[in-house]
């Protein structure tokens, strides 16, 4: 005769003749005949090999030691042993024993993907991805959340889950941060028929996220056309001269149209202005050679100007020597000091002091 021990952590449910009879605590159980004893854990769900689920709860005595929870379509079971998270139960009837440890259930509707708020976000990171979509906003974002390809509402930077069941998620991501249109190489000929090339940017901020989408197509691309015309408006009345010496000009009127325009758009026009303006090959080449010849005309009269200052002073200090004749008599002693300043030595012969003899050397007329 075979017999069977059953631990205090199990339990046995009997069987004759593969029905089941009734559950068996912890000891030790001889069988014989058709008898059958098959052994669980009290740490796992109730589960038979040999029966279902509702033939063990139809006894009073399992009834009385299990915790049963039943999952409806559309509902999801937040599964808790003894306070703690232990997963999640989706449609069926389950069953714990309680012996040991508590088991409670949260049941959560996922009919819609909105998460309810009772519902604490920490368990996500326990659950499998199938059962939820995560979608992360950052700092400089915003999102706009659909369902089923309908605007639900707006998303501000955060971490969001939704429930998976047969609505469709979507989220569509919008940079927040100050974003920068550029122009690049546009051609516009001027009112004398000069071709620019001219390069533009604008720095705009979105103020409507549902509307920029919803009532305006490719506002990006309007927004490019628009500065593009207002370009070409002003370029196209102005002479190639006047543009140049106007360029704050040419940005000031390309803002103020843009900034016109701000509500059509749904955004804020924070600045624009033009980068460079290039001028065709042959018309730079014609502006450098005036350029320089500009220069050189003015270089010419400061030149000219100085020689005049110059010659005048020439002329005042004549005539003051002149007047005095002491001070014509140090201005030759001050070329005599330079003279010999530049001589290593000099030869004197004959008569006389060697002041006298210097003079006649600079003056062979007045030797004596």
């Amino acid at each position: 005769m075979k017999k069977v021990i059953i631990n205090e952590n199990q339990k046995g449910f009997l069987f004759h003749n593969g029905r089941f009879v009734k559950l068996l605590g912890a000891g030790k159980y001889p069988l014989f005949g058709a008898r059958e004893i098959e052994i669980v854990s009290l740490k796992e769900p109730l589960i038979s090999a040999k029966c279902e689920l509702d033939t063990l709860l139809a006894n009073s005595e399992v009834a009385k030691l299990t915790s049963v929870c039943e999952v409806a379509d559309q509902q999801l079971a937040l599964h808790y042993t003894s306070g703690k998270f232990d997963g999640v139960l989706r449609r069926g009837k389950y069953a714990f024993w309680s012996v040991l440890e508590r088991h409670e259930y949260q049941l959560v509707d996922i009919s819609t993907p909105e998460v309810a708020e009772d519902v604490p976000q920490y368990i996500f990171a326990k659950l499998p991805t199938t059962v939820y979509t995560k979608v992360e906003v950052a700092q400089y974002q915003k999102a706009r959340l659909y369902f089923d390809q309908k605007l639900i509402r707006i998303l501000d930077a955060g971490t969001y889950y939704f429930w998976k069941n047969n609505i469709r998620v979507d989220v569509n991501l919008v940079d927040t941060r100050l974003t920068r249109m550029e122009i690049t190489g546009q051609e516009i000929m001027t009112q004398d028929k000069v071709g620019l090339r001219i390069n533009f940017v604008c720095n705009y901020r979105i103020t409507d996220y549902v509307k920029i989408l919803t009532e305006i197509d490719d506002y990006a691309g309007q927004m490019h056309v628009a500065a593009q015309l207002a370009l070409r408006d002003f370029v196209g009345k102005q002479k190639l001269d006047d543009i140049l010496a106007n360029k704050d000009e040419l940005s000031r009127y390309a803002f103020e149209r843009l900034k016109a325009k701000e509500n059509e758009f749904f955004v804020e026009i924070i600045d624009a202005g033009v980068k460079d303006i290039i001028l065709p090959g042959e018309i730079r080449d014609i502006m450098n050679t005036v350029l320089i010849a500009e220069k050189r005309a003015q270089a010419n009269v400061i030149t000219r100007r100085e020689e005049v200052a110059s010659t005048r002073s020439l002329l005042n200090t004549a005539k003051l020597m002149e007047e005095n004749p002491t001070l014509y008599r140090l201005k030759e002693l001050e070329h005599i000091e330079r003279i010999c300043e530049n001589v290593g030595n000099i030869n004197l012969n004959g008569n006389g002091d060697v002041l006298s003899q210097l003079m006649g050397l600079m003056h062979p007329g007045t030797a004596s």
